[in-house]
């Protein structure tokens, strides 16, 4: 049987290569307007969209139910708000002890963000801290002597840039 997966479905992957909810061409300008500013108002978007308001609510009411669009947030600048030391830390891991892992990193002060990826390592961990000292401790006490982790490797981040939305 021939696959019927359409190439515009195959650029719409969701996590772990599940196709995402199809997004039509007026969806996927609502999801743009609001990556570049989260805060504006329903008028804004309809405006900037060229749809009604009660258009524009109902959609994004839908792509937020339908977990298309899952939370608006403040964007922090970590320096500013005391975080001024930031590094990847590349995890080796147990086998099978992934879950335990993450949901512990979850609950660790500093850990950012956590990739489950394949290669030299089993995961990766964004760290924010005030400092070197606050790092190493992060590092030593709080990641690697969680239960099912082997080893870690860090990279300390000199500069991060984030693309425009």
């Amino acid at each position: 049987m021939a696959d019927r997966t359409s190439s515009a479905e195959v650029s719409r992957r969701g996590r772990a290569g599940r196709l995402a909810p199809a997004l039509d061409d007026v969806d996927a300008r609502i999801v743009d307007e609001l990556r570049r500013d989260g805060r504006m108002s329903v008028r804004t978007l309809a405006e900037r969209v060229n749809i009604s308001r009660t258009n524009a609510h109902s959609r994004m009411e839908r792509l937020v139910s339908s977990g298309v669009i899952t939370g608006f947030h403040a964007r922090v600048d970590p320096v500013k708000a005391g975080l001024g030391t930031a590094a990847f830390i590349g995890l080796r891991i147990e086998q099978d002890t992934w879950r335990e892992v993450s949901r512990r990193l979850a609950t660790v002060e500093g850990v950012e963000r956590v990739a489950l990826v394949a290669g030299d390592f089993d995961m990766v961990v964004l760290v924010r801290t005030e400092d070197n000292l606050s790092l190493r401790s992060l590092v030593f006490d709080h990641i690697q002597s969680l239960p099912g982790v082997r080893s870690c490797h860090s990279w300390l981040i000199f500069d991060e840039l984030e693309p425009a939305p």
